[in-house]
């Protein structure tokens, strides 16, 4: 098997068109209606978010992927309004929408998904929706750059990725795009992010691997440690392609899709909002998996570690101490910190004769953290985050102003 990077992000597998128009619902005047469309009904599988809290179109579009048995036509998506906490009238606007965009492509209101993202409370205007339903119908092609631009909110810049799987059963690809930059701890899948597949993979395995490979992508990363009410994650396969995946081409899909997750994920992470530094935390020695992900995600979103790694500080007594409580078996005595491979501490005693070595080494914008807890145990895990900047709360101070 041999996976290349190829161009063409979510238009990358055969079998699908895609564009991004402005509606008007951002006053800014951006790109703000994605529409992503199957030539033919695809395979479908979705990932939703854990918050009690789900968003309109959460709502619908969980009931239409139950309602078309996995089988999905199109994601319509908007940016600049969450249609969230927005009652019986969001979901009627979420409805609308879906029926809208069903009518534009001839299929079944069921085999359309929506998905939102903006600001929590706001009322999406239905009209301004509708017309931006059609002027993405229109504008469908296959270069799906617009697509990735038009679901963006404080994202810096547009996320997407392409790869091509080359195995000795046939070839396929897989292509992807994913927002995200803020309120970002997905606990499930991610903020939004959609790929696609021209490979013939029937539903119920699809969503197999989607879930795996959100595991190690997209649920390994975290901005602030915020679960969104709108989070999504979604897998088209038209199949077009002369690749059919079963069970013995399974692992070759899980690469591919990850292969994609992965690149898009980490993104999301180096844009996140204010930050300045990508930072690789890997926990090894860990009783279980389980254990090794609680200690990495305690520690990836402590605003102590975070803040020290903003300002180059080798404190390792803050990896320390978020590891010990964040309910993972610790043992401090046979215990390891690392900053880039420098030694800071182990067996309980501190190594502060290294600690200008690995102030120097947290000074990059990319920066990695090794911490094994001790137990001797084989769990492991790895969770990407970033720096906690003052640029952040500036944002998230001014969000709604």
């Amino acid at each position: 098997m041999r996976i290349l990077a190829i161009p063409g992000g979510i238009t990358a597998a055969a079998g699908f068109r895609a564009s991004g128009v402005a509606a008007g619902i951002k006053r800014s005047g951006a790109l703000d209606v994605t529409l992503i469309a199957a030539d033919q009904a695809a395979s479908a599988a979705a990932l939703f978010t854990t918050n009690q809290v789900q968003a309109a179109p959460v709502q619908v579009s969980r009931a239409n992927l139950a309602a078309s048995r996995g089988h999905v036509r199109a994601v319509i998506v908007n940016s600049g309004c969450a249609n969230a906490c927005t009652g019986s009238q969001g979901l009627e606007t979420a409805r609308a929408t879906v029926a809208e965009t069903g009518a534009a492509l001839g299929c079944p209101s069921e085999q359309v998904l929506v998905s939102s993202t903006g600001v929590i409370g706001v009322h999406l205007d239905r009209k301004t929706m509708l017309a931006g339903v059609h002027s993405a119908a229109a504008a469908l092609s296959r270069d799906g750059a617009s697509a990735a631009r038009g679901i963006m909110t404080t994202d810096l810049a547009p996320k997407e990725h392409g790869v091509q799987v080359e195995t000795p059963k046939g070839v396929f690809r897989v292509g992807g795009i994913a927002k995200g930059a803020g309120m970002i701890e997905p606990m499930l899948a991610t903020m939004l992010a959609f790929m696609t597949t021209d490979a013939k993979v029937e539903p119920a395995l699809l969503d197999r691997a989607l879930r795996e490979v959100a595991g190690r992508t997209f649920n390994a990363i975290t901005v602030d440690g915020e679960c969104s009410t709108n989070d999504m994650l979604v897998g088209l396969a038209s199949g077009a392609s002369d690749a059919t995946i079963g069970e013995a081409e399974y692992p070759a899909l899980v690469a591919g899709l990850e292969a994609v997750a992965r690149t898009l994920a980490i993104a999301i992470v180096r844009g996140g909002e204010g930050a300045t530094k990508l930072v690789e935390i890997h926990v090894t020695g860990a009783a279980s998996k389980e254990d090794a992900m609680r200690a990495a995600k305690t520690m990836a979103n402590s605003p102590l570690v975070k803040t020290a790694v903003h300002g180059a500080d080798p404190n390792w007594g803050r990896l320390v101490a978020a590891s010990g409580r964040s309910g993972a078996r610790f043992l401090i005595d046979r215990a390891l910190v690392e900053v880039g491979g420098v030694l800071l501490f182990q067996n309980g005693q501190p190594y502060d004769d290294n600690a200008p070595e690995a102030a120097k080494l947290l000074e990059r914008d990319e920066i990695e953290i090794h911490v094994d807890l001790g137990t001797g145990g084989a769990g492991e895990a790895t969770v990407w985050t970033c720096d906690l900047s003052a640029e952040y709360v500036r944002i998230n101070g001014e969000y709604r102003t």
